[in-house]
């Protein structure tokens, strides 16, 4: 390559550098996961109409009324907006309750783990990351949604060797669970079969190259 175009190409690399999102750094999977941890890992939901437009007006009254229930209110107006293509929507309301300091505990975890299916079901999967990152992050339980769900993030991502990482920490707390992949679909039923099917690659992997521990 001559001279004057290296020049150029490294000048544009120059320009282009500073506005690269770094990636999500995770920490190291710890030995075992076993925490059920249902409070967080769960939808939340505070109306059951299967009507979204019925639900929407339920819980803007309910949003609108203020209590304990407003923030869950919230939550599943965000979900029922990332879900119907309101993206804008859906991410303003999240961030909301992400940023309002009455957001506390348990559900912030929770608002963070849901957040993160939506983004990742929106194709964000960096972004979904970030949120199961902060839904883990500072916490005592090791919740045992977190290995096979950091597995198939960082997988999707190209982040083979931590996705392997991290289902290992899933094979080592239930081996009799996760070392058949055809227990996928009883373990994650919620999963689509695309996903799991995404999961069932990180454990051929593991399955060939178990990594040591730690």
């Amino acid at each position: 390559m001559p001279v004057f175009a290296r020049r150029r190409h490294a000048f544009v690399l120059a320009l282009l550098l500073p506005f690269a999102a770094p990636a999500q750094t995770l920490p190291r999977p710890a030995e075992f996961y076993f925490d059920r941890d249902d409070t967080v890992a769960a939808p939340i939901v505070v109306v059951t109409q299967s009507d979204d437009e019925k639900a929407i007006a339920l819980l803007l009254r309910q949003r609108d009324r203020g209590g304990r229930d407003a923030d869950k209110a919230t939550a599943q107006l965000a979900r029922i907006a990332m879900a119907s293509g309101r993206t804008d929507t859906g991410h303003a309301l999240y961030r909301e309750l992400l940023a309002r300091a009455t957001v506390g505990g348990s559900l912030r975890q929770s608002v963070a783990w849901n957040y993160g299916w939506d983004l990742y079901r929106a194709g964000d999967v960096e972004g979904a990351l970030r949120q199961w990152s902060d839904a883990l992050s500072g916490r005592l339980a090791k919740p045992a949604w977190a290995p096979p769900t950091f597995a198939l993030a960082l997988w999707k991502l190209d982040r083979k060797p931590e996705a392997v990482r991290w289902y290992a920490a899933a094979v080592r707390t239930e081996p009799q669970q996760w070392i058949d992949p055809a227990r996928l679909p009883a373990l994650l039923p919620d999963w689509t079969q695309a996903d799991r099917d995404t999961l069932a690659e990180v454990q051929a992997a593991w399955a060939k190259d178990p990594p040591a521990w730690p």
